[in-house]
């Protein structure tokens, strides 16, 4: 999938500030033209062509922005041969790119904290308050995605806290509807979430609304929406209306059975 940031505007905004370095995976994470970040951080120069190698099966499944390998491929020859989307060598930019663009969280666009390592990395993500605070949204997972030189980052699902999404399970099957579900700690809590799927121009599976809140109280329900098998679907459920219209929100992946 191609999207086109002007990363132009995006860098008068600031910006990134590496923070430390966080381990590996320690599990699955409860983890499309978009808007344009609101922070961003220099990318690395344009190279040669992707050196070819044999890539490791890739442990993950891949949400946003590429939806295979041919398709990382692509990219980096494009990157090679002309700098084209330099954004996918920043994490904070490509998870902007996920929350602003391909989620449609317009309002969520600045980066609160950046944790990574060689290839792995944990952006908070968060919205400015009334009272000028940032409050956190979500901690997207990202790693990357291929091999070879520049080699960019894929959103894989996001580090829940006090809303989760433990259902489905990470990498599992989903057929329609979908049964969801987590735990959520709140006040008078709306939870909504929509189903979507890389190439598509909006969700393709929705559902509003249902109260809930209280100390890690369990929630859930079911979802319907319509994708091909065998292709992988980003389940998004999210809560808000006390100061934004979403507040926080959790990620994860499935393929359609």
């Amino acid at each position: 999938m191609k999207l086109t940031l002007r990363l132009a505007a995006v860098a008068a905004a600031g910006l990134l500030a590496a923070g430390c370095a966080s381990a590996g995976p320690a599990g699955p994470p409860s983890a499309s033209p978009a808007a344009s970040p609101a922070t961003s951080a220099p990318a690395s120069a344009p190279a040669s062509a992707p050196e070819s190698a044999t890539p490791t099966p890739f442990a993950y499944q891949p949400l946003f922005p590429f939806g295979s390998l041919a398709e990382v491929r692509a990219w980096q020859a494009g990157y090679a041969s002309g700098g084209h989307q330099p954004w996918h060598l920043n994490p904070g930019l490509t998870a902007l790119a996920f929350t602003q663009g391909y989620l449609g969280f317009t309002h969520i666009g600045k980066v609160a904290e950046l944790r990574m390592t060689a290839g792995d990395a944990h952006v908070t993500v968060g919205f400015h308050r009334p009272d000028g605070h940032v409050s956190a949204a979500a901690v997207i997972h990202l790693v990357k995605y291929g091999s070879g030189r520049n080699v960019p980052w894929e959103v894989v699902g996001t580090d829940d806290t006090t809303l989760t999404l433990d259902v489905p399970a990470y990498g599992g099957i989903a057929t329609s509807p979908v049964r969801i579900g987590g735990k959520i700690t709140g006040v008078d809590e709306s939870l909504r979430a929509e189903v979507r799927r890389l190439g598509t121009s909006g969700p393709v599976g929705t559902f509003c609304c249902r109260p809930a809140g209280g100390q890690a109280s369990p929630w859930s329900f079911s979802v319907p929406f319509h994708a091909p098998p065998g292709q992988v679907v980003t389940i998004v459920v999210h809560t808000g209306g006390h100061v934004a219209a979403v507040e926080r929100f959790a990620v994860t992946g499935a393929r359609v059975g």
